[in-house]
């Protein structure tokens, strides 16, 4: 271990030898003799102050020779007064947590996550073409209650080059992989996979790497370190404040750094998606990458038009060539691109989004907002014929608004969504507005039933009205494997919510929500059926955050949420088993080291 020193110079130390007493002046003789002698103590002898010669002291002149003396390394300086090592303890000094270098100025970052949930929900599910499990269940609806297990085990290691008090490390190195085990039970055959022979219960696991990249600190361009760096490799990315249009953890490269004291911040970018695991999620880097792109460039700028609120813009690409490539199948023997809905057709697309978006408060109210318009062209419209001009140009927007304000210990929350919907399936127009890859944190996140639970559209072709861990009725075989698409119904979301700090450990939140249709016209010509009404439903959740030691370390999470029926839910699912209700619980354990 290299030893850090601290120097003394030898003519400092001259200097303070040669000092008077505190009390003592440099003579030059002018002071009486009678004088002194009133000053001094009874039988004191007098003596002359003695004469310092000029040239004893040295001047502080420039380069004069410098001797050094050694002290400890000043990482371990804190074991003199007893403050030891504890590898076990994230919150004392412990090398692995990067309190101490490894070597040099190199650190090292370990963190361990266990995240476990039990999930117990009830969705509507199909009785299989081959038939149901139960007895006399014949019709198109099945039992509904499913109970999920899915454990993750995340491992993250972090090599740090730099001291990071106040600036960018130089150096960043990471690696994250991830092992998963989950298991799921059904009372539909077929619901899982789909070969009906291998039942109603399904295990698997899976080892992702979530993470892998390689950052690099170009350079400081301002004295508060303002800067510009570049990272390469699989990395999370997130494009907006909420998760809107593109949140996940993808192969790609990364320019980004701040300006004027941190005032704006940039980041430019390219990624190229990841195949997904069918059943966990998780990146699937053994598979081919896809050919979906994207590209983008965004900028923030805080304080602005108050201080204490940060408005972001982005322009994003999303070049989709997925459209030729053939049938995929995941891992459970279900199409998922082509999608199945219409006439199944492969289709590339080029869209491009413009968004506008902002977080902060003014004054008391705290306000999230988000704009976006979708524009481009979708080379197949899935409902016209082969031998039509099956080209379609879309035109898309999507609008979020989220005010709250805060009284004591409780925080009241509005909240609207309006996404654009497809208003002629026929026509040469998609104006159904679809993200990329959504990971919305809003009215509710996974605690709602609709964001967290994916609804089917049963008898309307193998894609989801809504998917799971999502808001938009996009209509799409999955956000994970799947293709955007943009002839869909849209999606209204209003409601108020509520978040209370109960107890510093303890955080409920509450959640009523309206769910509906933009439009109705594209789920009709699925389904074949007319629909009365363009509401959903509402959506009721209750939630609970407990923090036993105040911190992030031991986390634990329950929720509850009901989905109330409204008219057009009742008509898609009319013929759905009687006294049926649908439901989601859920229960997560974050433990992090």
């Amino acid at each position: 271990m290299r030893r850090k020193v601290a120097f003394f110079p030898a003519a400092l130390l001259a200097l303070m030898a040669a000092m008077p007493a505190p009390h003592a002046r440099a003579s030059d003789n002018s002071e009486p003799e009678q004088a002194a002698q009133e000053r001094r103590r009874p039988g004191e002898e007098v003596r002359p102050l003695p004469e310092i010669d000029p040239s004893a002291v040295a001047p502080p002149a420039r380069n004069i020779p410098r001797e050094t003396l050694p002290v400890p390394d000043r990482w371990r300086l804190v074991e003199a007064i007893g403050v030891n090592e504890r590898w076990w303890d994230p919150y004392n000094q412990n090398t692995l947590k990067a309190d101490r270098p490894l070597f040099d100025d190199w650190f090292v970052n370990l963190a361990v996550i266990s995240d476990t949930v039990f999930e117990l929900r009830g969705i509507p599910t199909p009785v299989g073409p081959q038939g149901g499990v139960s007895g006399g269940a014949v019709d198109l609806f099945g039992q509904i209650d499913q109970k999920i297990f899915n454990q993750n085990l995340i491992t993250s290691v972090s090599f740090i080059k730099g001291d990071t008090a106040y600036k960018p490390p130089d150096w960043e190195i990471r690696v994250t992989p991830v092992f998963n085990y989950n298991r799921v039970m059904v009372d539909e055959n077929r619901a899982l996979r789909i070969d009906p022979s291998l039942g109603t219960k399904r295990t698997d696991g899976h080892i992702a790497l979530q993470e892998a990249f390689v950052d690099y600190h170009i350079r400081n361009v301002s004295e508060r370190y303002d800067f510009d760096s570049l990272r390469v490799g699989i990395q999370p990315v997130t494009l907006d404040f909420r998760g809107f249009l593109f949140q996940d953890q993808q192969l790609g490269v990364r320019l980004f750094g701040t300006r004027d004291n941190n005032i704006w911040q940039y980041n430019v970018g390219w990624f190229q998606r990841l195949e997904k695991d069918t059943n966990s999620g998780l990146n699937d880097a053994g598979k081919r990458l896809r050919d979906d792109h994207i590209f983008f460039a965004n900028v923030y700028r805080q304080d602005f038009p108050v201080r204490g609120y940060t408005v972001q813009g982005i322009v994003a690409h999303n070049l989709n060539r997925e459209g030729n490539d053939g049938l995929f199948f995941n891992k459970n023997g279900f199409l998922e691109r082509p999608a199945s809905l219409a006439n199944e057709r492969g289709s590339d697309y080029d869209v491009t989004y413009i968004g506008f978006n902002g977080d902060g408060h003014f004054g008391r109210l705290n306000l999230t907002h988000s704009f976006y318009y979708a524009f481009g062209r979708v080379e197949a419209n899935p409902f016209i014929s082969f031998f039509q001009n099956e080209k379609a140009t879309i035109g898309a927007w999507f609008a979020a608004l989220e005010p709250s304000v805060d009284f004591d210990w409780i925080r009241l929350r509005g909240q609207f969504l309006l996404a654009s919907g497809d208003k002629d399936p026929f026509d040469n127009k998609a104006g159904g507005f679809d993200s990329i890859f959504e990971n919305p944190q809003f009215a509710g996140a996974d605690t709602s039933y609709w964001i967290r639970q994916p609804v089917p559209l049963i008898g309307g072709g193998g894609v989801a009205l809504s998917g799971r861990n999502g808001l938009l009725n996009s209509l799409r075989s999955s956000k994970e494997q799947g293709q955007s698409n943009f002839f869909n119904p849209g999606t209204v979301i209003y409601g108020v919510g509520a978040d209370m700090d109960v107890l510093p450990e303890l955080r409920v939140f509450a959640n009523v929500n309206h769910i509906g249709l933009t439009n109705k016209g594209v789920v009709e010509v699925l389904r074949q059926q007319p629909l009365d009404s363009k509401s959903i439903g509402w959506d009721v959740s209750l939630s609970a955050l407990y923090r036993p030691t105040f911190i992030q370390n031991v986390v634990f999470r329950a929720s509850g949420a009901v989905l109330f029926g409204g008219g057009a839910f009742d008509s898609l699912f009319a013929t759905q088993r009687k006294g049926d209700t649908f439901y989601s619980a859920l229960f997560n354990l974050i433990l992090t080291y």
